[in-house]
């Protein structure tokens, strides 16, 4: 008896990474207007009633959806710029990480493109903030620290940062040759980050 609630436990956290896991292929295929929770439902292979048993409704799904997104791009950062090798080399490499990401589907359709519209603009940056904002924020304060670049207030620093980025993100995604785009931003956010240096 003991051993039944973890199980169903378990298996209650396996079926909403599940629909978690529909809901970001579909929306990136289809976006948000052109998937169904019943198309969710089919592909994750449970009911209708099994996916509002983890979801109030779409909206909650998509957002579901959107954290999953932005946490894989999270860990995919945090392990390049806090890894081994200079603090410098370290965030210049994430940087280069983040323009990466930029070119994936479900980043630039959930995060960029559809999150805005579905979540609303301030529910939406509020959210960016707790996410690529955060891991941001700890390369600049690692930065300044490390008296790499100029000892500027990290919090203003990090805001501007991390709008450059974001803009950058939107510019990658609304180009018609993405690949050339991201290496312009790339070379931009490099001159930026090389305009802050102390040495």
């Amino acid at each position: 008896m003991a051993t039944a609630r973890p199980r169903r436990l378990e298996h209650t956290e396996s079926t909403r990474q599940a629909l978690v896991n529909s809901a970001v292929a579909l929306f990136t295929k289809k976006g948000y207007g052109g998937t169904s929770l019943d198309e969710i439902a089919k592909r994750t292979r449970v009911t209708k009633g099994a996916l509002y048993h983890h979801f109030s409704g779409k909206q909650a799904l998509f957002e579901a959806a959107f954290e999953e997104v932005e946490q894989r791009v999270v860990r995919r950062l945090s392990k390049v710029l806090f890894g081994s090798g200079s603090t410098w080399d370290a965030v210049r490499a994430g940087l280069d990480d983040f323009i990466q990401v930029c070119l994936e589907p479900s980043y630039q359709r959930i995060v960029v493109h559809e999150a805005p519209a579905v979540m609303g603009w301030e529910r939406w940056r509020e959210a960016e903030e707790r996410y690529t904002f955060g891991v941001i924020r700890q390369a600049v304060q690692a930065l300044v620290e490390a008296g790499e670049i100029t000892p500027l207030p990290v919090d203003a620093l990090a805001h501007v940062v991390f709008g450059a980025l974001s803009a950058g993100a939107s510019t990658i995604a609304g180009s018609a040759k993405q690949k050339q785009t991201s290496t312009e931003v790339g070379q931009v956010v490099d001159r930026v980050l090389r305009g802050l240096r102390t040495q």
